[in-house]
C-alpha cells in the first residue's frame, strides 16, 4: 500500500512559503492508518523499549497506538502549560520561530529505554528538544521515529551528528 499518497500537502501553512505535510488524511484512512502502524510495529517489536514518548500532537496518535501494540507505557511531551503536574521544560527552535516543550518530572525513570515519536521531522529542533527532555529525566533514547522526513531541511543529519538514530517511513522532497 502506498501510504505516501494519503498525506496531503497544504501550501503556505502555517506561514507563507511552507508546504505543510498533513498526516491527518493518512490517519482518517483506515487501511492507511493500519499500514502505518503495522510498519512501526514491525520495526520496534523486537527492540527493548520501556516507554514511548509522543510529541504533541500528532506524535500522540502513533505513539499511543504503538505503545498499546507493544504492551509498553506512553508519555506525552507537550507544549508549555498543558500538563497539570510538575514539569521540566526546554525551549527549542522551529523552522519559523521558537517554542517550549514540557514533560512531567515523573514521566520517565532513570535508565528507561525510550522511543520518541512525532509525525514529521523538519529542521530537527522539536526532535532535539524532546530528546533533551527524555535525557534530563535519565531516559535512554533508543530512536526518534517519524512518518515523514523533509530531507532538504536536514533534520536527520542534525540528529545523527549528535549520535541519535532516526527512523522514517517516507521522505517528501520540495518545501
Amino acid at each position: 500500500m502506498d501510504i505516501k499518497s494519503l498525506v496531503r500537502t497544504v501550501p503556505h501553512f502555517p506561514h507563507e512559503g511552507i508546504m505543510f505535510r498533513d498526516v491527518t488524511t493518512l490517519f482518517k484512512d483506515s487501511k492507511g492508518l493500519q499500514e502505518t502502524m503495522r510498519l512501526f510495529k514491525e520495526r520496534y517489536e523486537a527492540m527493548e523499549i520501556d516507554v514511548i514518548a509522543g510529541v504533541e500532537s500528532r506524535g500522540f496518535i502513533t505513539g499511543a497506538a504503538l505503545a498499546v501494540m507493544l504492551g509498553v507505557g506512553f508519555v506525552p511531551i507537550r507544549k508549555k502549560g498543558k500538563l497539570p503536574a510538575e514539569t521540566i521544560s526546554v525551549e527549542y527552535e522551529l523552522e519559523y520561530g521558537t517554542d517550549v516543550l514540557e514533560i512531567h518530572t515523573d514521566a520517565i525513570t532513570k535508565g528507561q529505554k525510550v522511543l520518541v515519536m512525532d509525525d514529521l521531522l523538519a529542521t530537527g529542533g522539536t526532535a532535539l528538544g524532546a530528546i533533551e527532555l527524555v535525557e534530563k529525566l535519565g531516559g535512554e533514547v533508543i530512536e526518534f521515529s517519524v512518518i515523514v522526513d523533509l530531507p532538504e531541511l536536514k533534520g536527520i543529519d542534525k540528529l545523527q551528528s549528535k549520535g541519535y538514530k532516526v527512523h522514517k517511513l517516507m521522505d517528501f522532497e520540495g518545501l
